[in-house]
C-alpha cells in the first residue's frame, strides 16, 4: 500500500480544488476588433486582470481584422457558434436588431452606469428606444496639415476653408513641388465620407427626406472641387488606388501636405515620424460657412444566445471603468466615451485631441438604416467614376441616386 505524507495530501487536496474551479469556471469569449497592433495585447491584458479578480470567469479573446470581421459574424451567426460577446460597427446594429440576434442591454443598465457615458457616444446605439450596444471606440475627422510645408508656402496657418486650401495648394506645388498638397482617399473603407467632408460643407445630406441627397447641386460642386484637385495635380496620382492607411502613410512619409483622418494618426506620428512638424485642424468650411465632421463608434454587443450574460455583463462592467478606458484609449489614440475620462491630463491636456473634441457638436454619423452597406457601396462607386473621368458627376451621381432610392424603398 502507498501512503502519502500529510504534506503531500495537502498539496494533492490543493490541486484538485484548483483543478475543480477551473473546470467550473464559466468562459466568455470575446471577439475583439482590430484596431492596430495594441489592440490585442491590451484585451489579453485586460482579461487577465479581471480573471484575477472573477477566478469564477475565464475570458477568452479572439480577434479579428477588421476587414473580416462582418463575414466571420456573419458565419458564426448563422453556425450558432458566436461568441458571448463581440466589437461591431454601430451601423450594423439595425441588421443584428432586425435578425434578432443582439440582446438589449437596458435592464441591466444602471443610472450609474449609463451616467458614465458621453451622451453623444451612447445614443446612436439606441434603437427604438432600446439601447443594443455600447460605445467601444468612438472617434471624429479633422485635418493634418505639415506645417513646414505650408510654412514653405508662406502660411502660418491652416486653411479654414475649400478655396483657401485651393489657394495654398497652388503655392505648395510651387514651392515643394515634391510634395501633394491634399491627400485624397479613393478606395476601400471611408471613401464614401472622405467625398462627404466637402459634400456636407456644400450643404449636402447623405439622405433628405427619405431619398438620396447625392442628386443635388452640393454633390455635383463638392465632386467637382475633388475632380479639380485631381486634375491640377494638388493630389497624390491614382487616388482610386489609395484606402485610408496608404494616405496617411504619405502624411508621415512628408508627401501629402494634408489628409483628413481619425485621431489614432496622432499616435502613429509620434511613434513612426517623431519628427514630423504636424497641426490638427478643423475640416475646412464649405462657401457658405457649411462645416461638419464624420462621427464614428463601434459598439461591444452581448449575444442573445450567449449562456453567460451575466459574467458577460460583469466583464463589460470592468473594462468600462474610468481606469480601463483611459488605458484603452491611450493605447489606440480614439476620443474618450466616459465622462470621467475626458477629464483626465491625457485627454485634457492634449491638444490634438481638443480639436476632435471641438468638432463634436458638427459631427455627422452614418444613419443606421437597412441598407446601409449597399448604399455607402454605391456612392463608392460613383465617387471613384467621377475621380477616374469615367462619367461627369450630374451623371454618375443620379445614376447612384437612382439606385440608393431603390435600396431605401424596399
Amino acid at each position: 500500500m502507498i501512503r502519502l505524507s500529510s504534506q503531500c495530501m495537502l498539496l494533492a487536496c490543493a490541486g484538485l480544488i484548483a483543478l475543480t474551479a477551473a473546470a467550473q469556471a464559466e468562459t466568455v469569449r470575446v471577439t475583439i476588433a482590430e484596431y492596430s497592433k495594441g489592440t490585442g495585447p491590451y484585451f489579453e491584458q485586460a482579461a487577465a486582470e479581471f480573471e484575477k479578480a472573477n477566478p469564477d470567469i475565464d475570458i477568452q479573446i479572439e480577434v479579428s481584422p477588421w476587414d473580416s470581421l462582418q463575414q466571420k459574424l456573419t458565419t458564426d451567426i448563422s453556425a450558432g457558434t458566436n461568441a458571448d460577446l463581440s466589437i461591431v460597427a454601430t451601423r450594423w446594429l439595425l441588421d443584428y436588431v432586425q435578425q434578432d440576434v443582439i440582446e438589449p442591454l437596458d435592464d441591466r443598465l444602471s443610472d450609474e452606469f449609463r451616467g458614465r457615458f458621453i451622451p453623444t457616444f451612447l445614443t446612436p446605439s439606441v434603437l427604438n428606444g432600446k439601447t443594443y450596444g455600447l460605445p467601444i471606440a468612438a472617434s471624429a475627422r479633422a485635418m493634418y496639415y505639415n506645417k513646414d510645408v505650408f510654412a514653405k508656402a508662406g502660411y502660418d496657418a491652416p486653411p479654414a476653408t475649400w478655396e483657401e486650401l485651393k489657394t495654398a495648394a497652388a503655392k505648395i506645388k510651387e514651392t515643394s513641388p515634391d510634395v501633394y498638397a491634399f491627400g485624397l482617399q479613393g478606395k476601400e473603407i471611408e471613401t464614401d465620407f472622405y467625398f462627404n467632408y466637402a459634400f456636407w460643407s456644400y450643404g449636402g445630406n447623405i439622405i433628405a427626406d427619405g431619398k438620396s441627397g447625392l442628386d443635388s447641386q452640393a454633390a455635383v460642386d463638392a465632386a467637382k472641387l475633388y475632380k479639380g484637385f485631381i486634375d491640377a495635380g494638388y493630389t497624390q496620382p491614382g487616388v482610386t488606388s489609395y484606402s485610408r492607411d496608404d494616405v496617411q502613410n504619405l502624411f508621415k512619409q512628408g508627401k501629402v501636405a494634408t489628409v483628413i483622418t481619425a485621431p489614432f494618426l496622432s499616435n502613429q506620428i509620434k511613434s513612426e515620424a517623431p519628427n514630423l512638424n504636424y497641426g490638427v485642424a478643423p475640416v475646412p468650411a464649405g462657401p457658405n460657412g457649411d462645416q461638419a465632421t464624420y462621427g464614428v463608434t463601434d459598439s461591444i454587443v452581448l449575444f442573445s444566445n450567449s449562456k453567460h450574460k451575466d459574467a458577460a455583463w460583469k466583464f463589460l462592467d470592468f473594462i468600462f471603468s474610468t481606469e480601463m478606458r483611459i488605458k484603452f484609449d491611450k493605447v489606440e489614440g480614439f476620443l474618450p466615451v466616459n465622462k470621467e475620462e475626458a477629464s483626465a491630463p491625457m485627454f485634457a491636456d492634449n491638444e490634438d485631441l481638443k480639436v476632435f473634441a471641438g468638432l463634436l457638436p458638427k459631427a455627422r454619423f452614418a444613419p443606421v438604416i437597412p441598407g446601409w452597406e449597399e448604399i455607402a457601396d454605391s456612392t463608392v462607386t460613383a465617387v471613384q467614376k467621377v475621380y477616374l473621368g469615367q462619367d461627369t458627376p450630374e451623371a454618375a451621381f443620379k445614376d447612384a441616386a437612382t439606385k440608393i432610392n431603390g435600396i431605401l424603398a424596399k
